[in-house]
């Protein structure tokens, strides 16, 4: 039998400074949300955004502001959403559990309907289109998500299903309760989720589109990534495999990848940006 990957036992504590204990997932947060304001401020030069001008005109504290409201977003929704799509009969008998947040339990999709969220509030309060601020955001997102799975595979959680032990990248996870071999999903979903996304996304919203179209490729890229890592990770031992052999988060997907087909193309009838052509 070939010799086996074993997982590295990374200790999550990245600093200890006496109480004070500072841990490698809340390092990625912070990663994900300063490549966020970073590749914002990138953002502020791509076409329609850097011809605006104006009450119109994109800042850098747009930016900031929709960072703020974005990891609002994603706290308060993931951790709903994780409620009500995985344990809706747990928590409706313990109300409070809610709250206890640093015990873990965050669900993307409802991070992204948080996310939602927070685009309405602040697309309401700048007088801006909704499809404007998602067309904005959605490019800045993925490395934020690889970041965040960088951070499960430190934790040495959320780890993939039985791989054949010919696989050279085949890792045994000891805290799954078992020695064999596993899919190293978190690192799957890094590099389709995150790397992969992003350039597509990154490479394609460098060109002006239609209104809400670069939001739209947004979803129905992670959808089908997402789709495809969930083959590859361990499905929560508290759901198991649902109905037609799918998991949890594959059902999940199935919306994000038809509305972002649907998105798309009813966003390919709307007008273009109403940008000075002479700019443009």
């Amino acid at each position: 039998m070939p010799a086996m990957l074993m997982y590295p036992h990374i200790d999550p504590v990245a600093l200890q400074i006496g109480p004070l204990a500072v841990h490698w997932y809340g390092l990625t947060y912070l990663a994900a949300f300063g490549l966020f304001l970073f590749l914002g401020t990138r953002r502020l030069h791509h076409p329609p955004f850097r011809f605006m001008t104006g009450e119109r005109a994109w800042s850098r504290k747009d930016v900031e502001d929709i960072l703020f409201l974005g990891v609002l977003g994603v706290v308060v929704g993931g951790r709903i959403g994780y409620c009500l799509f995985y344990k809706p009969g747990y928590y409706l008998s313990h109300p409070l559990e809610i709250f206890a947040v640093w015990q873990g339990g965050m669900s993307f999709h409802g991070g992204l309907l948080g996310v939602i969220g927070s685009m309405l509030w602040f697309a309401h309060s700048r007088r801006r289109s909704w499809l404007e601020v998602a067309d904005f955001v959605a490019p800045c997102v993925p490395t934020g998500l690889a970041a965040g799975r960088i951070g499960n595979f430190i934790n040495g959680e959320l780890w993939g299903r039985a791989a054949s032990a010919d696989l050279p990248w085949a890792m045994v996870f000891p805290q799954s309760g078992s020695m064999i071999p596993r899919h190293p999903s978190q690192i799957y979903q890094v590099l389709m989720e995150g790397l992969l996304l992003f350039i597509i996304l990154w490479l394609y919203a460098r060109k002006e589109h239609k209104p809400g179209q670069v939001a739209a490729v947004f979803l129905l890229g992670y959808g089908v990534f997402r789709f495809t890592a969930e083959y590859f990770r361990e499905p929560d031992d508290f759901l198991g495999i649902l109905s037609l052999g799918m998991s949890m988060g594959q059902w999940l997907c199935i919306p994000m990848i038809v509305g972002g087909i649907v998105m798309w193309w009813l966003c390919g009838k709307r007008a273009a940006y109403d940008v000075p052509r002479s700019a443009a």
